[in-house]
């Protein structure tokens, strides 16, 4: 598989945990509410959602057998190159490939030499956990 990509899921299967794309950017799925259906319209979910790249609170909205994009996220290990004040360079373990990754402020004790866990979906990349 390669980066960036999507599969398409019914909305009304989308659980909390799950992963949606919405407005182009990756979420992780908070809550999901369903309604029922009216006199003259479908039935409609509501999906909160949150960033898992960027904090940003995301709200999605459409009928129950609408599709809804679905993005893959990758996972990878890889060891930190440099710590460069609130930016840090990791490298792949296996393809050697390096990324610039913003300083998780949850993620303690990152120094270079660690290894650390870390997701990826097209241009976004965070550091997930350091082994």
């Amino acid at each position: 598989m390669a980066d960036g990509d999507i599969k398409f899921i019914n909305a009304g299967s989308l659980k909390p945990g799950s992963y949606v794309l919405i407005e182009g950017e990756p979420c992780q799925v908070k809550s999901v509410e369903k309604s029922k259906p009216g006199k003259h319209g479908a039935a409609k979910v509501r999906v909160t959602a949150m960033g898992i790249f960027r904090d940003t609170k995301k709200n999605l909205l459409k009928p129950v057998d609408a599709d809804a994009q679905t993005p893959i996220i990758l996972k990878g290990n890889g060891q930190v190159v440099a710590v460069m004040g609130d930016l840090v360079q990791i490298m792949d373990i296996e393809s050697y490939k390096t990324f610039d990754v913003p300083k998780p402020k949850d993620v303690a004790g990152i120094t270079g030499g660690s290894e650390v866990e870390y997701i990826h979906w097209g241009n976004f990349v965070k550091i997930v956990r350091k082994k």
